[in-house]
């Protein structure tokens, strides 16, 4: 079973190469293995890999897992993973996440407007984008059976017990970004937070064999 890669674009490539797994401490390893070994799982049994980004506002850390999976999926050529985010409760994706996003590469198209906008997240020439709008966990955008939890903010992962429909729930929690908002190191710590992601994720998806 062989999938044919998809052509990222060149700076999001160039960046995929600069990221360094060796500082990913061993501790944050075991926290990320259940997260391997559910897609390996997925994947062997050739089903469909089905990946909801769960953080309490749906806004910042939840989206960047959400975006970072579907690229390190497409970057090595993991078949039918497709990536979903939602919350606790619906706010908006907060623009920063966006612009940071944009400067890592991505092509960011806003296709509507108001309190809580859709975006188009494009990181190759001839892959669908990836919708991005605030959203609950159970919104009917995304899975409602057969998929995994994956709970990136300590409260949502406290405030929720059950997630229903998830067949497992993987708690792999960062730190939020929102806490520089209006400082002087906004811009730094959106992506570093990015970074981190896009790091953590490199190093999940590049152990899954599709032999």
């Amino acid at each position: 079973m062989t999938q044919t890669k998809n052509t990222l674009f060149q700076k999001i490539e160039d960046l995929i190469q600069s990221l360094d797994i060796k500082s990913i401490s061993e501790a944050r390893k075991t926290t990320l293995q259940p997260l391997l070994d559910y897609i390996q799982s997925k994947v062997q049994q050739q089903e469909d890999v089905l990946l909801n980004f769960i953080c309490t506002h749906n806004s910042r850390r939840s989206h960047l897992s959400q975006v970072w999976a579907q690229v390190m999926a497409a970057h090595f050529g993991i078949p039918k993973v497709f990536t979903y985010s939602g919350g606790t409760e619906a706010t908006a994706m907060f623009p920063k996440v966006g612009e940071t996003l944009k400067g890592q590469g991505f092509e960011i198209t806003p296709l509507s407007e108001g309190i809580n906008p859709v975006y188009a997240i494009k990181y190759a020439e001839n892959a669908p984008p990836i919708i991005a709008f605030s959203k609950t966990y159970d919104h009917t955008f995304n899975p409602t059976s057969s998929f995994a939890a994956i709970m990136t903010c300590s409260q949502a992962d406290a405030g929720c017990p059950f997630i229903a429909g998830a067949e497992k729930r993987i708690p792999i929690t960062y730190d939020d970004p929102k806490a520089f908002d209006g400082t002087p190191q906004q811009a730094e710590k959106y992506k570093e937070r990015s970074l981190q992601i896009a790091t953590e994720l490199y190093c999940v998806f590049s152990k899954i064999s599709v032999k």
